[in-house]
């Protein structure tokens, strides 16, 4: 019964989640809803975008401060929740004042929230499930906001932000059903945390997402408005690949090597920008670009959900580690966005920003490797660094066999074992000892059976590991 009672809560709080975060997506953070009212009414967009993205980010990376118990985070969300509501139906008029004072306090009341879910999923998501309910949220949110985004394009943009609020709404509503006290007791979680250190994956981590999502704010602000005379087939096929991405990674076979895939990732996101300067700005051009940038969007978005996800048990505050590693991800963009308004402004050729694009791919090629060894460090079950696991796995295997008891070696064996570690050859190892070449051979093949290797290499190898397992 307790098991069905949480896999229901993680169902309820994944569906709010999304809900949520589909009015977000399709309306505060640089959504179709918002543009199509801006243009309906014909506003400028410049500062109203600005001032939402750093109110997010604000609430993203200042929540955890002062949300510290799941009590305090459900209460953040649904006040959240609230006060978007409520600060966002003077959209439905005429541009004023309240437009952009209520998009700054919708965007900071909905980092909030967003950030205090790291409780939730804590606590309702089993640690090995977390990157199933990553992906689960953002697939939905994501097929919620192309739903809201094709109804403000061909109905209309007021009938866009009604379907919103309507999923903002249920959202609240699922969230108001759960109940929080599911928390593992302190002494449980600190026995979780202990020898954990967390501080350096996480900030790498951060570094990571920060550098990898100013390719992000470049499409915001270059790929998107080049393609802005194709608006309906955007409003319906924009966010395909990325949850295509997202549905195979999440249906990925546990033999596969997930790790290799955010190369493959890379791959893509620095052939689309290829793609978008030589191509054209037609249907089938889009169609092109499109599908591979947010293809490797999403392959890097549920990476480093899910990591942040996984390390929520060796935290004490989830709402501040959840919160600061979407608020770098909010940043990174804010920081693409700034290029990519300061390329445009300029009048750089399409060349001079794809340089820019593929500088930032290679930053963040150079960062996967030594990211991933530290990760597997904290993480050795997680999917996407399932080659670090197995190597991790073949190495105490290795060092357990290695450390089994063995038969003594003589004197003698000694004697030659010392020399050949020294990468003495046989011939000076014979004059060394006064013996034949023929003896060192028959030495050197019984401490090679002793130590069941077949190659001094092997033998360097497994005496090197055990020194330093000792």
């Amino acid at each position: 019964m307790n098991i069905l009672k949480t896999a229901d809560s993680r169902i309820i709080s994944n569906t709010g989640f999304a809900l949520m975060f589909s009015y977000t997506l399709s309306f505060l953070f640089e959504g179709q809803v918002f543009y199509s009212l801006t243009e309906h009414f014909g506003a400028e967009t410049g500062h109203y975008v600005l001032t939402a993205i750093l109110a997010q980010f604000a609430g993203l990376f200042s929540c955890g401060y002062f949300v510290r118990t799941p009590a305090q985070a459900k209460y953040a969300i649904i006040t959240g929740m609230l006060v978007c509501l409520f600060v966002t139906v003077p959209f439905f008029f005429s541009p004023s004042v309240f437009w952009l004072t209520g998009l700054l306090a919708a965007s900071y009341a909905s980092g909030c929230a967003i950030a205090s879910w790291g409780y939730f999923l804590r606590i309702f998501t089993p640690k090995n499930q977390r990157l199933k309910s990553c992906a689960d949220l953002l697939i939905y949110s994501n097929i919620l906001m192309i739903i809201i985004n094709v109804t403000a394009v061909r109905i209309s943009p007021f009938a866009g932000l009604a379907l919103a609020l309507l999923c903002l709404s249920a959202g609240m509503a699922a969230v108001l059903t759960l109940n929080v006290n599911n928390e593992k007791p302190e002494a449980e979680r600190r026995k979780i945390k202990h020898d954990k250190d967390t501080k350096k994956p996480m900030m790498m981590l951060y570094l990571f997402i920060f550098v990898i999502t100013i390719n992000s704010g470049l499409m915001y602000q270059v790929v998107n408005p080049a393609f802005a005379h194709l608006s309906e087939l955007a409003s319906l096929y924009w966010a395909v690949p990325y949850i295509a991405a997202l549905a195979v990674m999440r249906n990925f076979s546990s033999k596969m090597k997930r790790s290799a895939v955010l190369y493959v990732g890379m791959a893509t996101l620095g052939a689309s920008f290829i793609c978008f300067m030589l191509l054209g700005r037609n249907a089938a051009d889009y169609l092109i670009v499109n599908t591979l940038m947010l293809g490797a969007f999403g392959i890097f978005d549920l990476f480093w959900w899910s990591i942040i996800g996984e390390i929520l048990d060796y935290t004490d505050n989830p709402a501040k580690t959840f919160g600061i590693g979407l608020s770098a991800n909010v940043l990174g963009i804010l920081l693409g966005g700034t290029i990519g308004m300061a390329v445009t402004s300029a009048h750089l050729s399409d060349a001079e920003i794809v340089v820019i694009a593929l500088s930032v791919v290679c930053v963040t090629l150079a960062m996967l490797p030594p990211l991933n060894r530290t990760l597997v460090a904290l993480l050795k079950k997680h999917a996407y660094l399932s080659d670090e696991e197995s190597m991790t796995d073949y190495e105490h295997k290795s060092a357990a066999e290695q450390n089994r008891t063995i038969e003594p070696l003589t004197s003698r064996e000694l004697e030659v074992l010392q020399l050949l570690l020294a990468g003495k050859s046989n011939k000076i190892i014979a004059d060394d000892l006064f013996i034949s070449e023929s003896t060192v051979k028959t030495h050197t093949r019984n401490i090679f059976s002793k130590y069941s290797v077949n190659s001094r290499s092997e033998l360097f190898s497994i005496l090197l590991k055990n020194k330093i397992n000792n």
